[in-house]
């Protein structure tokens, strides 16, 4: 196990071998107490396996492993962010005093003074209906739906009456999210715009250099048809004969 054998039931033994042989300069303070307590044989909890007869091999015991803890609101958030993704996406508050407020709302109303209106209010309006209402799992999310609903176009509502009224009242409001995103996206597609003309340019010039050939750079801008001719006879000569060549070769000859 290495330089020191630090096993459970060897540590306090090792301690006091290296305050014989001066290693440390004295005794730790968990010396004594680990003599009154001493510690287990090994820090792993061994696993049970029961007798088998005939050769047959069984499989270990559960006994050690956690139980599963289901709720019943699991299956009903599952539904509800299945079909609403993006309700994750939005901000909450997580921050709880005592770790059971969800215990303090009357959730005979979906709206709760003092917490934010969320996936999870539609979720225990829907416990509260099935429980109270005696309504099927079903009806209870239809109505607990439709409720979250209406809540969430009122509030919509008022925030954008808000924005209105600080808006006649001078207010500025910076650039929203959907704004810098499509400023994003716009800068991006010139930037792409102007690398694709570059590299179009330079496929121009590699193609007008290919077939120009040794002609002076002065000389390339206009050729007449024996020198073009020549050129082209050039390249062929250069290139492997084959039908696929000639086809190319002859549709350049066509379009100069």
């Amino acid at each position: 196990m290495g330089r020191y054998d630090l096993r459970p039931l060897r540590v306090r033994s090792m301690a006091k071998a290296l305050v014989d042989t001066r290693r440390i300069p004295a005794l730790p303070a968990w010396y004594n107490i680990v003599g009154d307590i001493p510690p287990g044989e090994t820090l792993a909890r061994p696993v049970q396996r029961a007798p088998h007869a005939k050769g047959k091999s069984r499989k270990p015991s559960r006994m050690f492993q956690p139980m599963p803890i289901r709720y019943p609101e699991d299956k009903l958030r599952q539904t509800f962010f299945g079909e609403h993704p993006w309700e994750l996406a939005r901000p909450r508050l997580v921050v709880e005093d005592s770790g059971n407020d969800a215990k303090n709302h009357d959730w005979s109303s979906i709206v709760q003074p003092g917490k934010q209106m969320d996936g999870e209010s539609v979720v225990q309006r829907q416990m509260w209906l099935m429980k109270h209402q005696h309504m099927s799992k079903p009806e209870a999310y239809d109505q607990a739906r439709r409720e979250f609903y209406r809540h969430r176009h009122l509030e919509e509502i008022r925030r954008r009456v808000a924005k209105e009224e600080a808006l006649h009242v001078g207010a500025y409001f910076g650039k929203g999210p959907n704004e810098i995103g499509m400023a994003l996206e716009d800068t991006a597609f010139e930037n792409w715009k102007a690398w694709a003309a570059q590299q179009i340019e330079e496929e121009q010039q590699m193609r007008a250099q290919m077939f120009s050939g040794p002609v002076a750079a002065e000389e390339t801008n206009e050729l007449n048809e024996d020198e073009f001719e020549e050129a082209l006879q050039e390249v062929q000569d250069s290139v492997p004969h084959s039908k696929e060549g000639q086809s190319a070769l002859g549709g350049a000859a066509m379009h100069p």
